[in-house]
């Protein structure tokens, strides 16, 4: 049975009940629905890029009044401007192919894993063996290809990376309440596009002679529909059993994506997209996502920027997930929910403070772990622990940082950063310090002094994280100590 991906329900959903359903697109204006329910993290955030890319292309908020105004969901208006896209949208058959090479490709037929970033295969990313998927249900195959083209990594000669760059972060405003708040709340302002501005109605725009798209030549909602590797799926049924790829798909050049934020390593630089990096997302990573970066290098993603035009007094978090990559190896999928954390600038600098103060005060614990450990892994792993355990209070220190003093929550963050790192180094270090080399002993006591000075601003580290904590520094040593 042919799919297409306006008008068949294929959309696996929970409700607010508990049960779980199929929809199709228009249907996500339903106040019952809760999120995607497909079988892998990746896709159900990539389906949930995908909605609100319809949404951006069939009827997106002319303003910021116009989104006001439409927050309610109307299914039946959905439809209406949905329906007309409806013959771009089949995801087999003889005209354009959903995100497929219009006209079909010829070549060698290669298994489905092809179609999932941690998987093996020519432009896959070579984490897990070949074979995992002998074939795809339709519903899955569409949801795959489409997850691939968004945030297609590394993938050898000629099979280019995602708009975005290779294994994106996808960061998500969630007000709350369900599906359709969160669809709505990361749809940007624009104009309807038309069936013919979708990239798979035409002729593929090649990267062969260093060819780009840009900006200026698209329609603006191409941002959530670019086609950077040429695919065709080969279907059996209902069952979609190998995939054709084909190098040279479409360079997009001097794209942003409103879902990401982006950095410039100098100023002056193209921006560049952040990327996920693997392991917890904590503090030391909301700068330029969660919290705004006043370094003027990193910037916000666009539509978290605009949720303060749009709902400057509601509060939200925000959705971080994406793969962390090595080239075409995928290490690990982040999924977190952080705070979407509005201070005004001055507040804000002190927030960016205090995230400066604790990498400064991580690498003091690091460097006074160095009598008992090795560099390399054991180091950086107790490091990983002094961000992990001042995680909590870190949240806590920036709601207060809204209503307080910013000093007084400077000093009491600077009092928990030094609870758990004198606790981290004590249990690595000194248990056991009687049974040691006399000079060991020493050397630990030493460093033991060291990092309690570098808590209490006398060391190099502790001066600059006092400084970014805006904190006087200490007399010296001796005086202090008179």
């Amino acid at each position: 049975m042919p799919l297409n991906l306006i008008s068949d329900a294929w959309i696996p959903v929970i409700d607010t009940s508990g049960d779980r359903r199929r929809i199709a697109p228009w249907q996500m204006a339903d106040s019952a629905l809760l999120r995607p329910d497909w079988p892998r993290p990746d896709l159900n955030i990539a389906c949930l890029e995908l909605l609100i890319g319809l949404v951006a292309l069939a009827d997106p908020p002319a303003h910021v009044d116009d989104w006001q105004d439409r927050q309610e969901p109307d299914a039946e208006r959905l439809r209406s401007r949905l329906m007309p896209f409806a013959p771009a949208f089949d995801l087999l058959g003889d005209g354009p192919r959903f995100m497929q090479e219009l006209g079909g490709l010829a070549g060698e037929a290669r298994a489905t894993d092809l179609l999932f970033i941690d998987s093996g295969g020519e432009g896959g990313a070579l984490t897990v063996r070949e074979g995992r998927y002998q074939a795809l249900d339709l519903p899955l195959a569409a949801m795959a290809l489409y997850t691939m083209q968004t945030q297609a990594p590394s993938g050898g000669r000629g099979n280019l990376t995602s708009l975005r760059g290779g294994g994106p972060m996808t960061v998500l405003v969630d007000p709350g309440g369900g599906l359709w708040p969160l669809v709505w709340a990361n749809v940007p302002d624009g104009r309807p596009a038309r069936p013919e501005d979708l990239p798979w109605t035409r002729s593929t725009v090649t990267s062969e002679g260093g060819a780009s798209r840009y900006p200026h030549q698209a329609h603006r909602a191409e941002v959530f529909f670019g086609m950077p590797r040429r695919f065709w799926l080969v279907a059996d049924g209902d069952r979609v059993t190998a995939v054709i790829q084909r190098p040279n798909g479409t360079r997009y050049t001097g794209w942003t994506h409103p879902l990401t934020g982006y950095y410039r390593q100098k100023a002056g630089d193209d921006p560049l997209p952040v990327r996920p990096r693997a392991g917890f997302f904590g503090y030391r990573h909301w700068l330029g996502v969660a919290v705004q970066a006043m370094d003027g290098l990193r910037e916000r993603p666009a539509m978290v920027r605009a949720w303060e035009s749009r709902s400057p007094e509601r509060a939200a978090n925000l959705i971080v997930a994406g793969w962390a990559m090595e080239n075409m190896k995928a290490l690990d999928y982040v999924h977190a929910r952080p705070p979407l954390v509005n201070l005004p600038d001055k507040k804000a600098v002190r927030a960016n403070g205090m995230v400066g103060a604790a990498e400064h005060l991580a690498a003091a614990l690091r460097g006074a772990l160095a009598p008992v450990q090795a560099r390399g892994e054991a180091r950086e792993a107790a490091r990983e622990e002094f961000y992990t355990r001042t995680q909590g209070p870190f949240e806590a220190r920036l709601l207060e940082l809204a209503t307080e003093p910013a000093e007084d929550v400077a000093r009491r963050w600077l009092k928990d950063m030094r609870r758990v790192g004198m606790a981290i180094f004590e249990r690595l270090a000194m248990d056991g310090l009687a049974d040691r080399r006399v000079p060991d002993q020493k050397a630990i006591v030493d460093a033991h002094k060291g990092l309690a000075m570098a808590f209490d601003g006398f060391t190099p580290l502790g001066r600059k994280a006092f400084a970014e904590l805006v904190l006087p520094l200490p007399g010296k040593k001796k005086e202090a100590a008179a």
